[in-house]
């Protein structure tokens, strides 16, 4: 049986999704939801499923706080999804292949800081690219530069808006994110 740990700073679609998809399953036995945002919607997905969360600050975040409550927990593995701050460097020292990471697109393009969300669908659709998909890696002290772990591509050519675009790769995250995850613990 295995622990998960979700970053999220906003809805928590994704956050509801793994943790959904685990449910029906037999092989985690504890989640917990960290946020940055106590306004964040993930919070309210999370106590509807009856999941522990903890919402945190910069200065807990960097200063070791928040490393003290992961290391009482004892995650088999750490999951950002839709987590908005850089990751801490210390965490990721102490957790080394355990911190994965959802990423909007194909990386290496439309990767780096401030390249997330509606951000990355918006430079997508300017672009006029043909496909677009999602990243999933692993997570070290750069910006989306963690050592891939799956991508999946989608075709967008008939879309006119970045909204269109989202929706594509929200199919494509709910879809493969949980599965991925489920891959690497067992």
């Amino acid at each position: 049986m295995s622990k998960i740990v979700i970053f999220a700073s906003g809805s928590g679609s994704n956050a509801e999704n793994i943790i959904v998809h685990f449910n029906k399953k037999n092989l985690v036995n504890a989640f917990e939801v960290f946020t940055n945002n106590p306004n964040a919607k993930v919070l309210e997905r999370a106590k509807k499923l009856n999941i522990p969360s903890q919402v945190f600050n910069r200065q807990e975040l960097n200063e070791g706080i928040v490393l003290e409550k992961l290391n009482k927990i004892q995650p088999d593995l750490i999951v950002l999804a839709g987590f908005l701050w850089k990751f801490p460097e210390h965490i990721i020292k102490e957790y080394p292949n355990k911190v994965i990471n959802i990423h909007p697109a194909l990386l290496p393009n439309y990767g780096g800081k401030g390249m997330y969300g509606m951000n990355v669908h918006q430079a997508v659709l300017e672009n006029k690219e043909k496909e677009t998909g999602i990243t999933i890696h692993y997570v070290n002290e750069h910006y989306d530069e963690g050592e891939f772990i799956f991508q999946k591509s989608v075709n967008i050519e008939d879309c006119n808006s970045a909204e269109e675009i989202a929706d594509r790769i929200h199919v494509l995250e709910h879809q493969f994110f949980p599965e991925v995850i489920e891959k690497l613990l067992t």
